[in-house]
């Protein structure tokens, strides 16, 4: 099973607890240690992305997925 796989297995997990807010998450790429994510619905523009991201997503994924450094916003993805 590759790494992408693997992310999205986990999100599968996470994403009833955020659609049960109104809103959703979304695989977006994972370059270099680092997963990158979109947010929609309820989430967009939601003061507490941070904490989400940070605390929520990022740690489970951290766990469960050997590998995974940080995970951040598909916003945040370095232009090549």
């Amino acid at each position: 099973m590759t790494i992408e796989e693997q992310i999205e297995m986990t999100l599968d997990k996470i994403r009833p607890f955020i659609q049960r807010d109104g809103g959703d998450v979304k695989f977006d790429s994972f370059i270099d240690g680092v997963v990158y994510v979109e947010f929609s619905g309820a989430c967009e523009g939601c003061m507490m992305i941070g904490d989400t991201l940070s605390s929520g997503i990022a740690a489970i994924l951290q766990e469960e997925v050997p590998g995974i450094l940080d995970v951040k916003l598909a916003s945040e993805k370095p232009t090549k």
